[in-house]
């Protein structure tokens, strides 16, 4: 049975929205600039990701996102991105902007619920905050990994929703990455 992961980079107050600034939000475009110098560090642990990482589950404009960066890019976490079986989340995409993608046009709870039982290994979920947001509300994630960048947002879209109940996490693991990156994982307690 597959798990789903949520891996997302978040400033310290949890907001995600806008990280490259290229949405025109404000107090977007914090990504770049705190990234600096751990950019390569910040890196090899997204590549140990992906090479454990079974596929990819995504919204549409996350899908957009990364594929019209990713379809054509150079290196071995490119070519390991490409390889990786995508699934899109949408109800109005035919076909997937990255390559080797399929879209999910159904329920959002069924879908994904079929795909865990389909997928042996990890599911990992990058961006697509609509898509968390559901994924969360419905109880069907099992992992949390935050990059935690060393800025404070102040306002925007966050990695977490409103729940109707309590989310309670369990660490596994929080470590420094570079001089100013934090990575946290943790599992959900059911």
């Amino acid at each position: 049975m597959g798990t789903i992961i949520i891996s997302e980079n978040v400033t310290l107050d949890g907001v995600i929205e806008d990280a490259t600034g290229e949405e025109g939000f404000p107090h977007g475009g914090w990504f770049g600039s705190a990234l600096g110098a751990d950019r390569e560090e910040w890196a090899a642990v997204e590549l140990a990701e992906a090479r454990q990482a079974a596929a990819l589950l995504l919204g549409r404009r996350t899908d957009a996102y990364f594929g019209n960066r990713w379809n054509d890019r150079p290196g071995e976490w490119a070519d390991r991105l490409r390889e990786l079986p995508k699934y899109v989340v949408s109800s109005t995409l035919e076909q997937t902007v990255w390559h080797n993608g399929t879209v999910l046009a159904g329920d959002v709870v069924e879908e994904v619920t079929l795909l865990k039982k389909r997928i042996e290994g990890e599911i990992v979920v990058y961006g697509s905050r609509p898509l968390v947001h559901a994924l969360f509300e419905h109880d069907l994630v099992d992992e949390l990994r935050l990059f935690v960048f060393p800025v404070v947002s102040g306002a925007g879209q966050r990695v977490f929703p409103s729940l109707a109940a309590q989310l309670p996490l369990r660490r596994l693991d929080v470590r420094a990455v570079g001089e100013n990156l934090v990575h946290q994982r943790y599992e959900v307690v059911r």
